[in-house]
């Protein structure tokens, strides 16, 4: 089975709204519906799990049923963190996923994952046992010399940009979880299940990406988001 994991945990603080940002409407339909939507839409994806924001769990059941997303199985309570988060929804597969299952893990405030991404991420990830989904860096980078000055750069071809969707297969994704916990590697900050699988020693391969796949992080990003759906009303506003 290809099972989606969409992480929906995050309280959106830098929204400045009042509810969550994977909740807030667009044209009559939550952000997180968009997300579902392209999973639901998938041929591959056979089962979808949500890792919902405590006090919300109702809630994404009702648009599940509203939306008609009925590959929806599951939704778990999210974590303190983004890792607490993905472990969280990692754990709550154990008796239901086989050791060669594909999980994909994907932001629940990405709202605008692109088919193509998405079949490249998980056949990729049956060629190889894990795919991130990546960009080519754009811009030239510098190394800080100190806060003024900088007389060293990185070659931008050497550098890739990855985001999510990213998928493993479920034998490892669950080693490295309960790994990475029991020995506290790569579970602060920012890091996610890419650094992670990183830091305990694992090699990622890369998928392919898209500039639309973007985080709906700030204010900004929701205009972008609604510009990209003004510009494609046919497949989206249905």
């Amino acid at each position: 089975m290809n099972i989606a994991v969409i992480i929906a945990g995050g309280s959106g603080h830098r929204m400045g709204q009042e509810i969550p940002k994977q909740f807030i409407n667009v044209y009559d339909k939550p952000v997180l519906v968009y997300t579902l939507e392209s999973f639901q839409k998938h041929p591959q994806i056979d089962a979808i799990e949500v890792v919902c924001i405590d006090g919300w769990q109702n809630v994404v059941e009702a648009y599940a049923r509203q939306f008609n997303i009925t590959k929806l199985k599951w939704i778990v309570t999210g974590g303190d963190s983004g890792q607490e988060s993905i472990r969280n929804g990692v754990y709550n597969l154990e008796d239901k996923a086989s050791e060669d299952d594909t999980i994909i893990i994907h932001d629940g405030v990405r709202p605008l994952v692109d088919a193509d991404v998405l079949t490249d991420v998980i056949v990729k990830c049956q060629k190889y046992g894990n795919a991130v989904t990546s960009m080519p860096y754009n811009e030239q980078i510098f190394v800080i010399d100190d806060e003024i000055s900088t007389t060293k750069y990185i070659p931008r071809e050497t550098l890739r940009r990855v985001s999510t969707p990213q998928a493993y297969k479920f034998k490892k994704l669950d080693w490295a979880y309960h790994e990475a916990f029991e020995k506290k590697i790569g579970i602060y900050g920012s890091s996610y299940t890419n650094t992670m699988m990183v830091e305990l020693g694992e090699r990622l391969y890369f998928a392919a990406g898209s500039d639309m796949n973007i985080k709906l992080t700030t204010k900004d990003n929701l205009e972008m988001f609604k510009a990209y759906l003004n510009l494609d009303k046919d497949n989206w506003l249905k």
